[in-house]
Formats: C-alpha cells, structure tokens, sequence
C-alpha cells in the first residue's frame, strides 16, 4: 500500500466542495432563564395533581427534565445558588461566597451585591446602591452579549437585588429589583441614568398597593389543600401584626408606609410576572435578529417558606398559584416570540428543610442548631486557652471567621487556633463533622462532601473552619419556618427543566450539576462558556 508520505505517492484526495457554505448560526430567539427561590426538587411533583397543563405540566410533558441535580458546594444559599446557575463556576471561582461574607485580610462583611459606587435609580432609598461588581466571573448572559458584538439585549428581573443582578451578568443592558420603601421596580447608576419611560409608567400603575389591599386567602377552598399541616401549626410564623399564621393573610392591615410584606405572599409572584411581560413587551426581547436572554427570579417563594415552613397550607397555595403564573408566562411566549421560537429553564438557587420540630414531632431525628450561643462559647473558650477575646467574628454561613487582623498582630500560633476550634465544635450538639477548609480535599468526611467543601471554600471570602451539622439541623433559635444552607438533598438537590428550542422531550436520572446549566446554554446557542465555568454540558437533552 502507497504511504502518503511517499515520493511516488497518489495526489491526495481533496475535500467535495459544499455548494453553499451556511454561515448563520442557528440560535433561539429568546432565552427564559427562571429561578424559583427556594424551590425543592419534590415541589414539582408533591403538588401535581392539583398543577394545570399550562405551567410545570407543560414543562415535563414539553421539555427535558434533569431529576438529580445537585449543587456542587455549600453553603447553598441565595447568592451563591444564582451565581453559579449562570456562570457554571462555584464560590471558589466566582468569588459569591454567600448572602454576605467576610473579606478575611480586614474582617469587613460584605454584601453580595453591595456597591456604594453606585446610586439609586428610581427612588430615594438606598436599595438600590447594588451592582454585579463582586462577582469574579463572567456569566452566560454575558458570553451571548460577546458573542454578538452586545446586540443580544440581557434583562434581569426579581424582587431581590441580587436575583436580578447576578444572573444578568456584568454587560447586561438592565437589571430591576423591588423597593420596599415606594413599591417601584428599581435600578441602579450601574446600568443607567433614568428608568426607562415604560418602567416609570409602570411603577405609576402602584400594582403592589393593588395586591397587598386585596390580602391574601386561599385560591381554593382551604379544606383540599391534604399535602400540607392544618392552618394554625407551631410550626409556622407569623406576619407582622398577626395573631395567628391563619387564613386569611390581612396585607392590607401590613402597608404602614412600606410595602414589604407582598415579598411573603404570592403576590410578590404576580407584580414579578406583572413587570417580566411588560419588559418583553416594552424592550421587544425576542424580535430582534439575535437571540435575547431574560433572566427572571420568583423570590416569594423564599420569603414565604421562611416564614412558613415546607409542609404548610401557605406553601401549596403559593406553588398552584406560581403554577398559573407559568402558564401565563408561556402563554404570552406563544404570542408574542412564537411557540418552539424560545428556550426556557426553571430551576433553583437552593432548596429548604423540614422544620426540625415538625420532624422531632413525628420521630425524625432534628434540630436547632444555636448559632450565637455557640459563637459566644467559642470565643469564651479560646479566650482562657489563648488570652485574647474575640478571637472568632462570626460562625456565618456555617464557616468559622477568624478576626485575622487580631491574630497576625497579636501573632497568635494559626494553626493551634484552628485546632482549638475544631476541637470545641466537634463536641457540641448537633455537629457532625468540623472541617479545616485549607485540608478538606484529606479530611474524613465522605467525597462527595470534600468536593462540596472545597468547590465554596474561597480563601479571600470564606471561614477557616467548615461547620456540618448533623441531618436535620439548621442555624438559628426560632422554632418556626424553615432554611437552607447544608450539602443534604433537602437543600442541595433542585429541580432542573428545560423546554422549547433546541430541546428534547425526556428525563434523565443521573446526576448532573446546577453548574451543568450554564455550559449546556453555551452548547445550545454555539457561544463559549463562562470564564469560570466547571461544568458539562447536558448532552442528552440537547437536539443534535
């Protein structure tokens, strides 16, 4: 056989020549990205047989479902879990170590989106000092505005600051929150000088007054509602004002020159749906030649779960009613995009636990972890041991902070110190495992936990020392509602649906990650992957 290496070699063979070379790039119009704050992956089956066909229905009998997802790292929380959706990166990279951290060289706590660069834009409060300038990586709304020169227009929407702000990235041309003080969708200096004419009229139509004055009662006649507890449990909170945590909600009662209480109703749902259409109207997102991307988070869900618990009539009547707002939303996809013209994903930034007494009630294992109590015991301890005080700032985001300035210049033994600490907390109720974050990747813990330790240990922003509190404990001394925070399936494991352009019909068992999203966007619209991305794509659902 001739070698084609060969001085006497065949004349190689040349490519067939393609009549037409296709240059365009095959993309959706729009893209819908939807986080449901604090929604658990059960949720989209443990009220299904009360959803219509409109909303999560359509979504599974539609699209592709991912029914093991997991969040790659703790603590999961808000910031992080929006974070990471989109940039496909963990604390480590990003840099969102939490709600709030501690920049560790000065001690100083820092808001996640906190700017004071900025101003507000929309109202005199300073709720809107708020930017992306704290997250480290870029994110897949800002790959697609490189990827097309920044003619793909990017909005965030939610009524928390940073569900608006993270997800739309550093390039996006807007992100609006909710101000508690005028009940306006907001801004800031960030992203521009004005609100737009349509935001202003928007916020004239004082849709939040118009919810809070019709209070909240169920949507159905409260004795269907068999997935929850009865109306009045000690499990649940209680509104501002209230004397029991019963229907009906009198929000109306609740206004007293703020209107902060629609973020723990479902009507807080309703006013971001409200604003979501009125921004696709407004901007015509999906009309133009390249493909668009709304990022939209539901944050009452988180609210009201806090308050309320898992397991109460609240929670139900809040996710029929988010159910019909998903209808509603593709509905007016349909219209004004064109059904199968965009692509769409619901998620979670984190899920949320039982409340302990509720699983202690019905022979659960359980508990309130006090974290103050434990702090001030920390410190009282390594006061005797190392003659110094306040030696810990804070145990936040269950990672022991370290007053690092204190003990460089008291040169204090580090090492020793981290010992000492990890040594106290081991023995204290509810702890199941202190970890050195600085040797987790060696620690006893199992892999999977490791991996998650050291994926949201970021040395600038993070604790020295990992808290793990056994199954079934969280922070805190109230005895009502619920939280999130832990690598346990109750916090970590989130639902993960895409539907529409580009997508198969099916589901997937194996495990995939929430850092898994943003490169599988990347696949789908042909655009490179965040900076800091460490996920894979989700082959499966993808069309080839």
């Amino acid at each position: 056989m001739t070698s084609v290496f060969s001085a006497h070699a065949q004349k190689p063979q040349v490519p067939k020549i393609i009549d037409k070379v296709k240059t365009d790039v095959a993309r959706p119009k729009l893209v819908v990205g939807i986080v449901v704050d604090q929604m658990r992956w059960d949720y989209l089956y443990r009220f299904a047989n009360r959803y219509g066909n409109g909303g999560f229905k359509r979504l599974l009998n539609e699209g592709f479902t991912c029914e093991n997802t997991q969040i790659p790292y703790i603590p999961t929380f808000t910031a992080p879990g929006h974070t990471c959706i989109y940039t496909g990166s963990v604390p480590a990279i990003h840099g969102i170590a939490g709600n709030d951290f501690i920049i560790q060289t000065t001690g100083k706590s820092m808001y996640c989106a906190g700017d004071t660069t900025v101003q507000t834009v929309g109202s005199n409060s300073a709720a809107g000092q708020m930017s992306p300038a704290n997250m480290l990586s870029t994110t897949i709304t800002d790959e697609l505005r490189l990827a097309t020169n920044f003619r793909s227009k990017v909005i965030g929407i939610a009524l928390k600051d940073r569900g608006g702000i993270l997800p739309a990235g550093h390039s996006a041309n807007a992100a609006y929150w909710f101000d508690d003080l005028t009940g306006n969708w907001i801004s800031s200096t960030y992203y521009m000088k004005d609100l737009p004419n349509w935001v202003s009229a928007f916020n004239k139509q004082k849709l939040a007054e118009k919810y809070i004055k019709q209070d909240w009662n169920t949507l159905y006649p409260i004795e269907t509602y068999s997935q929850s507890t009865a109306d009045d449990t000690k499990y649940e909170g209680k509104l501002t004002g209230e004397e029991k945590p019963v229907f009906p909600h009198l929000l109306s009662k609740m206004l007293n020159g703020s209107y902060k209480v629609i973020r723990t109703s479902p009507y807080g749902n309703d006013l971001t749906l409200d604003f979501a259409k009125a921004t696709l109207k407004n901007e015509q997102m999906g009309r133009g030649t390249d493909t668009d991307f709304l990022t939209l988070s539901f944050s009452s869900t988180d609210y009201i779960g806090h308050n309320y618990g898992i397991n109460a009539v609240e929670i139900e009547d809040t996710y029929l009613r988010l159910d019909k707002n998903l209808e509603d939303l593709f509905n007016t996809l349909d219209a004004q995009v064109g059904k199968n013209q965009y692509t769409v994903f619901l998620s979670a930034d984190h899920g949320a636990a039982h409340n302990p007494n509720f699983l202690i009630d019905n022979g659960i294992p359980a508990g309130f972890w006090p974290t103050s109590r434990v702090l001030k015991d920390l410190n009282k301890a390594l006061q005797q041991e190392f003659k110094e005080e306040e030696i810990v700032l804070s145990l936040n985001n269950y990672q022991v902070n370290f007053n690092n300035q204190m003990i460089a210049s008291k040169q204090l033994d580090f090492e020793k110190l981290k010992k000492s600490a990890i040594r106290f907390l081991r023995a204290q109720d509810g702890v199941a495992n202190a970890i050195d974050m600085e040797n987790a990747a060696l620690s006893s813990a199992p892999q999977q936990i490791r991996e998650r330790i050291v994926n949201g240990y970021n040395y600038e922003r993070s604790g020295a020392i990992q808290i793990l509190l056994k199954p079934g404990f969280f922070s805190g001394y109230s005895s009502t509602g619920t939280t999130h925070g832990s690598w346990n399936p109750y916090d970590a494991h989130i639902p993960l649906v895409f539907m529409g352009w580009g997508i198969k019909h099916g589901s997937l068992n194996r495990q995939t990650s929430m850092a898994d999203i943003a490169p599988t966007l990347a696949a789908l619209l042909h655009i490179q992957e965040p900076n800091g991305n460490i996920g894979s794509p989700i082959e499966e659902l993808l069309v080839k």
